[in-house]
């Protein structure tokens, strides 16, 4: 696996995706990359005018669609799946659970929960369930959550995930998300298989990789100095995108992935490197501590899961 790069996509016609956060970074280079190889790709974007400035990029190498959604609001959320699952004549093939923010002061999404766990992972699993009719339909489908080394910060807190009785600290606000979306989907491909579905769960991270991440966080924050900051950082330490995104897009079209694999760079500390098997914290292999967080989603979202 350490010599796998874009050009060992398979063919990928046929097969409908859908993309969260496809505007941008990683999420931009798995749309270009799998509308090469033939795959129609819808792409979920917060911002129409973003949006379309990235379906006319994608659009030179493959077909390709522009749909709305914004992960922060559970009612977009639901306009953008019931829209999905329209236009696809109720089947996907392939979700890739990229978008995300990172490092945000405590503000609150449209419904009231905190910025980062619910755009990070309610926004993400209500999409995930609202969709698996349609996920369900198809021959071989999966699910890519997209993840980060920062899972290992902080760990999850069930009973307050939106700090509403404890301090907010940024950097353990954004682990307890990442954390969380690698206990939704290992959580996904248990119930899944004993579900009987085809369908496979899988997460990835793309180690330090130079996105717009950490200029998003500066401009929240209004900071020059941490917009100098992230460009050092990214400059000495960050690898590619197209080298960020290998992860992803090997556990979206690779042949050998199986459910609940964990995909990451190869190179120390799993900074950067060539995709292959990685290893997730002790927390996030928590079969307990997933059940819990399966539940207290359906709570908060309001969404039934699936497989129920």
């Amino acid at each position: 696996m350490a010599a796998w790069t874009a050009q060992d996509i398979p063919d990928q016609s046929g097969r409908t995706v859908l993309i969260t956060g496809a505007n941008s970074g990683l999420g931009l280079e798995t749309a270009v990359r799998l509308a090469e190889r033939g795959a129609l790709v819808l792409m979920a974007c917060r911002s129409p005018e973003r949006g379309r400035a990235a379906l006319e990029r994608v659009g030179r190498h493959g077909d390709a669609e522009l749909v709305e959604l914004d992960l922060a609001d559970l009612n977009s959320v639901r306009r953008a799946a019931a829209e999905v699952r329209e236009r696809t004549d109720d089947t996907l093939d392939l979700l890739v659970n990229n978008a995300g923010v990172m490092a945000t002061p405590h503000r609150r999404t449209a419904d009231g929960h905190d910025l980062q766990f619910g755009t990070n992972h309610l926004g993400h699993a209500a999409l995930t369930w609202l969709l698996g009719p349609a996920l369900a339909a198809a021959a071989a489908p999966r699910v890519v959550t997209v993840s980060s080394l920062a899972h290992r910060v902080g760990g999850l807190n069930v009973t307050d995930p939106n700090f509403d009785r404890r301090p907010y600290l940024t950097p353990l606000a954004y682990g307890q998300s990442k954390l969380a979306n690698l206990l939704f989907a290992f959580e996904l491909d248990r119930r899944a298989r004993a579900a009987g579905l085809p369908l496979v769960s899988v997460a990835a991270h793309p180690g330090v990789t130079s996105t717009e991440l950490v200029s998003n966080m500066a401009r929240s924050r209004r900071s020059a100095l941490l917009a100098a900051a992230g460009r050092l950082v990214n400059r000495l330490f960050s690898q590619s995108v197209e080298q960020g995104a290998l992860p992803q897009l090997y556990a979206a079209t690779a042949p050998d992935v199986r459910g609940g694999e964990f995909f990451g760079p190869n190179g120390f500390a799993e900074v950067t490197g060539a995709p292959t098997r990685v290893r997730p914290s002790r927390a996030a292999r928590n079969a307990d501590l997933a059940a819990r967080l399966w539940t207290r989603t359906a709570e908060l979202t309001g969404v039934e899961p699936f497989p129920g």
